[in-house]
């Protein structure tokens, strides 16, 4: 029978709520301050509930990383975000890695002041000036601090996957990161929650993993795999035998594949050639490659993912409707497979939960699951229906459709279009030189570096948080914190390699009114008054806008990438209300494609088009930010040549006067 979260040193957890689990903490020996100094922090969420302690899903991914990692870079502060902060009782313990140091619980208002932004899992710096947010983020970031510790952990590289990249694409923009950042852990939560209530019923998330298992898996260079399986098919053929016949251990040549890849101490075998028979077969028709891990061939980050998961659903199953397992044969196989991983083991007993192999009521059938009965066991849902307006297509169709409605692009006057940052006084780090740009792109970028900074001091008021979103290596927050001293200053940026270069630009400054945050911007929470953000490419304008509008702040915003606008989960278009009476989605769509037609090299007349629908997306923009309070005006940047993407909006939420509160010295 599957294991029902038991574990050493007599922890308890509830079956319905199997994040619950006991520990013995480390005594508290340093201020929290004093131990942000010293060491990385990692800040980790804790709840309870009827008075029970209790660690939520994301919570137990990251210890159950930390003990496969065996990891002892951070001091870990446990967070109470429930409304009731005090201590839990010293009966009432959480069962952590014995490896951890952990310091002490925090409330939410002890914590550092970019952790109070954030959503956690929560990591920061000795510094204590750079932040990563989010459960990808602080895993990928675990990963590297443990490579970084020990070189030779060869099984921890691997967890990143082909090219370092796994679960890399933030979730705003890759469906298999949301689906193992959000949607598996989600649905998890909420289920065991209620196990007993739909318990026929199957989460959307969890049968698109289970789908997703059963797919054939193409993997990076698997031609030579796949003509050793047809070469070993053939010789089991010969033989008459059936696969796996003879050597019951192994489940074929996928899985020896895969364990021999994460042998830390495995030596490459010798290369054999196959024989010219199986050499000249083509590829396509080589045999299939089944998935061993979730990813493919091989264990990563999302195998680490997705194992607390799905144990944790898996034993709800079994102690509720164990007649359910039967649709889920890939899960199961996946989920017996990633214990006979070095080090799964040991690392989920460490944390508190054992792993067993799971005993299916006969019958079963362990075939491909019948795709009408998965989806008879998915909850039934209201779909909206997108009315069906006639397309036209074309962007001078479309433009005249709008335009016979009464909607043309409407671009205000620039309100300094003179004004410049002291550029010859500025430290040489602000200067974007230091980007190893050429001559000309330099002068371009200075002079889209004027037309936000002359937007932010104009609205800017002493005390204020202003957030560069979707910073790069900081141009944009970096010329504000010099420039405003009186303002704090906060980079969110998704790629490491940037933030760590603004970083050590802002150090060479000595800015002291800054701070770096590494997260996707669902992760980001905290107030702020102004949000800005140079070039934010496709939907990245678009959740820029949302944050602000959700925390009230203004906003100067200049769009790119109009090409890479596209329904998304949380955004479909048109946006406002008068755009959706007039365009299809799909009539939307191409002028998102001529609005990307703006580059010098093209004729003036096709470029004159793309600026136009670049005026006329970023209208429907507007107006949709409009309907929230907001004074907005669409202009272009002075002078018009600093960038083929030379829009900006402008918008002032309903409790910000209008007045400037007073320029910096240019």
């Amino acid at each position: 029978m599957l294991a029902l979260c038991r574990g050493r040193r007599s922890s308890v957890v509830n079956v319905q709520e199997p994040c619950v689990t006991s520990v013995s903490l480390t005594p508290f020996k340093m201020k929290h301050s004093e131990a942000e100094q010293l060491h990385p922090c990692l800040y980790l969420e804790v709840c309870s509930h009827n008075e029970e302690p209790r660690l939520p899903l994301h919570t137990s991914i990251v210890l159950f990383l930390l003990s496969y990692c065996e990891s002892k870079s951070f001091k870990v502060f446990l967070v109470r975000r429930d409304s009731n902060n005090k201590s839990f009782p010293e009966s009432q313990r959480f069962h952590l890695p014995e490896s951890l140091s952990v310091c002490d619980f925090l409330s939410p208002e002890g914590l550092p002041r970019l952790v109070r932004g954030c959503r956690l899992p929560a990591a920061v710096d000795e510094s204590g000036r750079l932040c990563r947010a989010g459960l990808a983020v602080v895993l990928r970031h675990i990963i590297i601090r443990t490579i970084e510790a020990d070189p030779s952990r060869k099984d921890v590289q691997e967890l990143l996957g082909f090219k370092k990249t796994c679960l890399k694409a933030c979730a705003e923009v890759s469906k298999w990161t949301r689906l193992c950042e959000l949607g598996i852990p989600s649905a998890v939560e909420e289920h065991l929650q209620k196990p007993t209530e739909q318990a026929q019923l199957l989460p959307p998330a969890i049968v698109t993993l289970e789908r997703r298992l059963a797919e054939p898996v193409k993997v990076h260079n698997d031609d030579k795999i796949r003509r050793q399986k047809l070469q070993e098919q053939r010789q089991r053929q010969k033989n008459g035998t059936s696969e796996g016949e003879g050597k019951p251990e192994l489940e074929g040549l996928e899985l020896r594949a895969a364990l021999a890849k994460l042998a830390v101490d495995s030596v490459p075998a010798g290369t054999t050639r196959e024989n010219s028979e199986i050499r000249k077969v083509k590829t396509t028709d080589l045999p299939e490659l089944e998935h061993v891990f979730a990813e493919g061939l091989y264990f990563t980050l999302t195998d680490v993912v997705l194992l607390p998961c799905i144990h944790h659903y898996l034993c709800s199953l079994q102690a509720h409707t164990p007649s359910t397992l039967h649709h889920l044969p890939h899960l199961l196989r996946w989920y017996g497979r990633v214990q006979e991983v070095p080090g799964v083991l040991r690392a989920a007993e460490d944390c508190g939960f054992t792993l067993s192999k799971v005993q299916v009521p006969t019958p079963c059938l362990f075939g491909p699951p019948q795709q009408e009965n998965l989806d008879d066991l998915l909850p039934t849902e209201g779909q909206e229906v997108t009315p069906n307006l006639h397309f036209v297509g074309g962007p001078r169709p479309t433009m005249t459709k709008l335009k016979e409605n009464g909607i043309e692009a409407v671009f205000s006057p620039h309100p300094c279009p003179a004004w410049t940052l002291p550029w010859d006084r500025l430290p040489a780090a602000i200067n974007p030189t230091e980007g190893k740009m050429s001559d000309i792109r330099v002068v371009r970028k200075m002079q889209q570096l004027n037309n936000l900074a002359a937007m932010v001091t104009e609205l800017a008021r002493p005390g204020d948080t202003i957030v560069d979103f979707c910073s790069g290596t900081g141009h944009v927050g970096i010329v504000l914190a010099h420039t405003i001293p009186d303002c704090q200053i906060i980079l969110i940026e998704n790629k490491e390699e940037s933030l760590v270069r603004a970083q050590r630009r802002s150090t060479e400054l000595g800015l002291k009114n800054i701070g770096f945050l590494q997260a996707n911007l669902d992760y980001f929470t905290g107030a702020f008054q102004i949000g800005v953000a140079l070039h934010a490419c496709g939907i990245a304008t678009d959740m820029v806008l949302e944050h602000c509008i959700q925390a009230g702040a203004a906003f100067i915003i200049s769009p790119c990438c109009y090409g890479f606008i596209q329904n998304a989960v949380k955004f479909t278009f048109p946006k406002s209300k008068r755009f959706q009476e007039t365009l299809t989605s799909k009539e939307h769509m191409i002028l998102c494609r001529f609005a990307d037609q703006t580059a010098v090299q093209l004729p003036p007349e096709r470029r004159l088009i793309g600026k136009h629908c670049m005026g006329l997306v970023d209208l429907d923009r507007s107006w949709a930010a409009e309907t929230h309070g907001y004074s907005v005006q669409v202009m272009t940047m002075e002078p018009e040549s600093c960038s083929p993407k030379n829009n900006m909006l402008m918008g002032r939420p309903p409790q910000r006067s209008a007045e400037p509160a007073g320029q910096v010295d240019a």
